[in-house]
């Protein structure tokens, strides 16, 4: 595996939070790339779970911070070079990145959403989504019983908005998928920049694309 860059990580647990999120991306597609951008002592590490449509963001502190990345790998690559007990990954060679890796959201410019429920509400909100899937897809008859049927469905249930942030439904449950919402008692932020949408938590964020025409209530906030 050619090295392009070592990576020393400022806490070796962060070290273990990038691979835990690595595997869980792999879980939904094998073949799974990331872009890693660093810079500032920072790292950004973007995937895409094609399950639902989202850019999952994980970062970690870096101790160098004069350390300039940015580049495309392989997911598995990726996490065969994490060296937990170290706090230290290699870097893989770069490969040809998806489209999806060309169109990452703005470092800047973000702004607090309000009426945003607490994490305890979204998990609530996911579970009876899923359970809401299972009861329409159970009670289809037989001839109905397609995969462009249950996709409709899947369409339908997880495109709902989260009160009246704009969010879609679907980039909660990629962010509970995805290890970000592991509780009902942690701090949830929902941010908006141009035509993104962004669900932030300490574990990580889910950004997507917001809908044309939708309203959004915005308060400045700090950072991006």
């Amino acid at each position: 595996m050619t090295v392009l860059a070592p990576l020393h990580f400022a806490d070796a647990r962060e070290a273990a939070d990038l691979a835990g999120f690595l595997r869980r991306l792999l879980r939904y597609d094998r073949a799974a790339a990331v872009r890693l951008q660093a810079g500032g002592g920072a790292l950004a590490v973007f995937g895409r779970p094609p399950s639902f449509e989202v850019l999952a963001i994980r970062t970690a502190r870096l101790v160098d911070d004069e350390l300039v990345l940015d580049v495309t790998v392989s997911a598995g690559e990726l996490l065969e070079g994490v060296e937990e007990s170290a706090g230290k990954a290699v870097v893989p060679a770069a490969v040809t990145g998806p489209p999806w890796a060309g169109v990452l959201p703005p470092r800047g410019g973000w702004r607090g959403v309000e009426d945003v429920p607490p994490a305890g509400e979204l998990r609530a909100a996911v579970a009876a989504a899923v359970a809401e899937f299972r009861a329409r897809d159970e009670a289809l008859p037989e001839e109905r019983r397609t995969r462009a049927e249950r996709d409709r469905i899947g369409r339908e249930i997880w495109s709902r908005t989260v009160a009246t942030t704009g969010l879609p439904l679907r980039a909660v449950h990629a962010a509970q998928a995805l290890g970000f919402l592991p509780s009902a008692d942690m701090p949830v932020t929902v941010l908006a920049a141009g035509p993104w949408l962004r669900l932030r938590t300490p574990y990580g964020s889910v950004a997507v694309r917001s809908v044309p025409g939708g309203s959004l209530s915005v308060t400045p906030v700090a950072g991006g």
